[in-house]
């Protein structure tokens, strides 16, 4: 079997053990009340905070330890000139899955969802969708149409939220206070169609939101019945923010990248939250 059908049977496994996740119901991976979860905000290809995240998590040894990760894909390379190879990443990350099925978890993001749809976006001043897989062309030549559907195969089957017993729920956005009207509140209960993967739909809400406001988290905390929001998406130069006491934005794709270690048996207030961020650089 060639180096690029290989790789494209990881991503359509890696695609079916997330359909077959026991945890998943409708868009919502709903984790248990014992053990823990370990939030990532965006990756975008940093290959050294995603072996720390790894390191951190020990699967092997953690069995009632879940990992959330969103944003793999779409890195910055070092100049215009080279490639994206981050689907390098994206490969590490459906073998992580296929190791421990029921522990590794993906929640779609505006740059996933860009690719899986066909729609051009800049990152850095790079056409990114092309450049992903102008990436993966360089890998794998005239294989690498294969590898492409397999990715897509893959990005399709991401969750699109978790949430917890403790009340908080973990996704990559939330709607920007105007696309409040294209948001059918019952796509975390449901399987999304087409329609809500293009522009207007409710996933595509979902994950480009931005500029949220107190107001308007407060009447998402009613809606999704929970009351704190962990999210990524927004880039924060620091780790990470705290907005309007409900919501905690982390990145995790420099060298000041945060994670969020939660204790899914506890209750938490917002401060708890703040506390419980951790820097990725303290993992060896």
């Amino acid at each position: 079997m060639s180096e690029a059908k290989e790789h494209a049977r990881i991503y359509r496994e890696a695609a079916q053990a997330n359909i077959e996740c026991p945890f998943l119901h409708g868009s919502t991976i709903h984790l248990p009340d014992y053990g823990q979860a370990v939030i990532t905000g965006d990756i975008h290809g940093h290959r050294r905070n995603f072996e720390r995240i790894v390191t951190y998590c020990d699967l092997e040894h953690a069995a009632v330890r879940h990992v959330l990760l969103q944003e793999l894909i779409h890195e910055e390379p070092a100049d215009m000139t080279a490639f994206d190879m981050s689907h390098e990443l994206l490969l590490e990350a459906a073998r992580w899955k296929l190791e421990f099925p029921d522990q590794v978890h993906f929640l779609q993001s505006n740059h996933e969802l860009a690719q899986l749809i066909g729609q051009e976006i800049t990152k850095g001043g790079r056409l990114v969708t092309q450049g992903f897989i102008d990436g993966i062309i360089e890998s794998y030549g005239a294989d690498a149409d294969c590898v492409v559907d397999a990715i897509n195969e893959f990005l399709r089957t991401y969750a699109l939220v978790a949430k917890t017993k403790n009340r908080i729920m973990v996704s990559h956005s939330l709607p920007s206070p105007a696309m409040m009207p294209m948001l059918d509140p019952d796509i975390i209960n449901r399987l999304p169609e087409d329609r809500d993967l293009l522009d207007g739909g409710s996933v595509y809400v979902m994950v480009w939101g931005r500029r949220q406001t107190a107001e308007q988290i407060a009447t998402l905390s009613g809606i999704f019945d929970v009351d704190y929001f962990i999210c990524g998406h927004q880039p924060q130069e620091n780790g990470y923010a705290i907005e309007h006491d409900r919501q905690v934005v982390i990145a995790s794709d420099h060298n000041h990248g945060t994670y969020l270690p939660l204790d899914l048996k506890r209750a938490y207030d917002i401060d708890d939250l703040e506390a419980a961020i951790k820097p990725l650089v303290a993992i060896a």
